[in-house]
């Protein structure tokens, strides 16, 4: 049973595509939106999904006809849409730290994933303004030149905020240590405080910020201790109150998530930190519990920032996202999240 209405609860779209298209085929849009809208538990249902804006599912183009084709679909299986991704990457985007072209080519589609984004709030279909992004490059390419980088990547973030900022919308990067200048809390902290901009602010992922903790690809930015044991409940909570505590400031959008203390990746995907299923005995997250850090403020009140969570479940076979009880089960823990750390209007 639910007892609190807030904040909604999401679905993410994109893990159908993630991953796929080597061994596995992508799942389509229509799939993951039936699974999401048939999803109930106790008559509590999924209140909307986050959308990825890749061709497989929804092509990224602004025009009315287009955005009103993405309404009626999502709309009429009765759910809302939250935060959008944009598609930074090659071949549409380019890397935050590369040639002239290859950034022009991320502002460019942030620019479109933003028309987009503005279209759908104006519609009344979009509950908020977050469009998710991150560096499009590899931390061994950053590592070539750490300052200059940065400062390339945060120049870069400006000018997509400033494009961002035209049409009402705000930009979240999502702290994964397969990024560039975004591998480490320190590292994702440099870069926000020298993008410098109102709109420009962090997506907290249970798992990928997991990683943060153990400095997998940052090792002096490890947090906990290198001879941390697992079952040293303590330890890991000192660990992320720290983390919470230098990044929570920055969290302008939230993804409830699993990690079992792996990385992992899949089709054209680094390896980043391991999404598994809410019921992984391996997971060493609580989440309900852990989701707190990033959902209550530093006097332990709900801090209220987000209108919405969303689930993220990344690289998971087909068998598993095929199957309806899969949906229900993440259901099932978003609303103990809900419950735990959520509130009522």
């Amino acid at each position: 049973m639910s007892k609190n209405n807030f904040p909604k609860l999401h679905n993410a779209t994109w893990p159908g595509i993630v991953g796929k298209g080597d061994h596995e085929p992508i799942i389509s849009l229509d799939e993951l939106l039936e699974k999401t809208a048939h999803a109930n538990v106790d008559g509590v249902k999924f209140d909307g999904i986050d959308l990825g804006l890749f061709n497989a599912h929804v092509k990224l183009d602004p025009t009315d006809d287009n955005v009103n084709f993405v309404v009626d679909k999502v709309g009429g299986y009765n759910l809302e849409i939250g935060t959008l991704i944009a598609p930074i990457w090659p071949p549409d985007g380019g890397s935050a730290m590369g040639t002239q072209a290859d950034r022009d080519r991320f502002v460019a589609v942030v620019q479109k994933a933003s028309e987009f984004g503005y279209k759908l709030r104006k519609l009344g279909i979009r509950t908020n303004n977050v469009i998710r992004i991150d560096s499009a490059t590899s931390v061994a390419e950053w590592a070539k030149n750490p300052l200059e980088n940065t400062k390339i990547i945060a120049e870069t973030f400006r000018r997509a905020c400033d494009v961002a900022a035209t049409y009402g919308e705000r930009l979240a990067a999502e702290g994964e240590i397969c990024w560039g200048g975004m591998q480490s809390w320190r590292t994702m902290l440099e870069t926000l405080e020298m993008v410098d901009r109102d709109n420009m602010g962090f997506q907290a992922d249970m798992s990928h910020t997991f990683l943060y903790l153990l400095g997998y690809n940052e090792p002096k930015d490890r947090i906990l201790k290198t001879d941390f044991q697992w079952e040293d409940r303590a330890e890991l909570e000192r660990g992320l109150q720290f983390l919470t505590d230098k990044l929570r400031p920055w969290t302008i959008d939230f993804h409830v998530a699993q990690n079992d203390g792996t990385v992992f990746g899949s089709g054209s995907h680094d390896k980043t930190g391991r999404h598994c299923l809410p019921t992984d005995p391996n997971g060493k997250l609580d989440i309900v519990k852990d989701a707190g850090y990033w959902l209550r403020d530093e006097n332990g009140n709900p801090n209220k920032v987000f209108d919405h969570i969303c689930w993220d479940g990344c690289m998971f076979p087909n068998e598993v996202m095929h199957k309806q009880e899969t949906w229900n089960s993440i259901l099932e823990t978003m609303i103990k999240v809900r419950n735990a750390h959520g509130w009522s209007v």
